[in-house]
């Protein structure tokens, strides 16, 4: 069996699936049928919208399945008509073992970590607000329990300091692209030694996992060290977005920014209170942590677009004595 005659179901739904797809239809490899989500409402209109993954399956004329639930038995019959060697999932939701057990060669699926760290939704995340150094794309055989399955390959890269959520998301998506290739050249050739991941850990303590984040999650703590909550905000950064809150002493209204990115300023010689501003008004706004400040490079308002500090203070004057909180 070549590269042509695998039959390959793939299985996916953001733009970090896309790239992986995109290179196994440019590649040569026989993607028989995508697997995606439902169209959703978005934008103001609310009208229905494809997937990333839907647009790019369309465009190459490759046959879409968008089963609201995935043990349908109408949509389970369509997999079997398929016929499919091999099924490929990259940024999906839990596939139940009557799909993934379906295929005779398996079912794998891309990770943007190195597992067995950083199970879960939201790897690239949590890595850089953990301040990892390092992370990764791995590919493994799925089974029962989620992001546990054996390890077939993975790719490592650094994490620098100047790295955001944005910048690694992208990639770890080009990497994790080449990576399926690897994983479905492998598989074609028989020469898979796939690693069970509990020989990878000798107590599970040692492993951080990646929860979905939701947005209570991303009020930033200015109670924290610099180098803490300038991991947070590039972590966050540019979605879902680390925000803050406003506080005035002369109005209970409060108001909501998002900040997109910061440097950080070491200074263990003030007293002021976490939160504090320091700003000219003009160019600059700092907000005080414990051990030092934070340089906010672009911030946006509720209900107003993404702007750098210098535009944003062109138009917003902030008051003596107000904190973020």
């Amino acid at each position: 069996m070549d590269k042509k005659s695998l039959r390959i179901l793939f299985m996916g739904t953001p733009e970090f699936a896309v790239e992986s797809l995109k290179s196994l239809v440019e590649n040569g490899y026989n993607v028989v049928g995508v697997v995606t989500m439902p169209d959703k409402p978005a934008g103001r209109g609310y009208k229905l919208q494809p997937s990333p993954v839907k647009q790019y399956a369309l465009q190459q004329r490759l046959p879409v399945l968008q089963p609201e639930k995935l043990k349908d038995e109408g949509f389970l019959n369509k997999l079997k008509e398929l016929g499919v060697d091999l099924q490929i999932v990259v940024a999906f939701r839990m596939l139940p073992e009557v799909v993934w057990n379906m295929p005779p060669k398996g079912t794998f699926n891309l990770h943007s970590s190195l597992l067995p760290q950083y199970r879960g939704a939201a790897p690239i995340n949590w890595a850089i607000i953990n301040g990892e150094k390092e992370t990764g794309v791995t590919t493994f055989f799925l089974s029962h329990e989620i992001d546990t399955g054996k390890i077939i390959f993975q790719e490592k890269t650094t994490i620098d300091d100047q790295d955001n959520a944005g910048t690694l998301h992208d990639r770890l998506m080009t990497m994790g692209a080449q990576l399926v290739l690897k994983t479905v050249d492998a598989i074609l050739e028989e020469n898979v030694q796939s690693i069970p991941q509990d020989k990878l850990f000798k107590d599970a303590s040692e492993l951080k996992s990646a929860p979905k984040i939701f947005k209570e999650d991303c009020q930033i703590d200015w109670d924290k060290s610099t180098q803490e909550v300038y991991n947070f905000i590039r972590g966050l950064s540019p979605y879902p977005a680390a925000w803050t809150e406003l506080v005035t002493e002369n109005s209970e209204e409060k108001l909501r920014f998002k900040l997109f990115d910061s440097k950080p300023i070491a200074d263990t010689t003030h007293n002021l209170l976490p939160g504090s501003i320091r700003t000219d008004n003009k160019t600059y706004l700092d907000v005080v942590v414990k051990d030092g400040f934070l340089r906010i490079g672009s911030l946006q308002l509720t209900g107003k677009k993404r702007m750098s500090i210098i535009d944003f203070l062109n138009g917003y004057h902030f008051e003596k004595k107000v904190r973020f909180n």
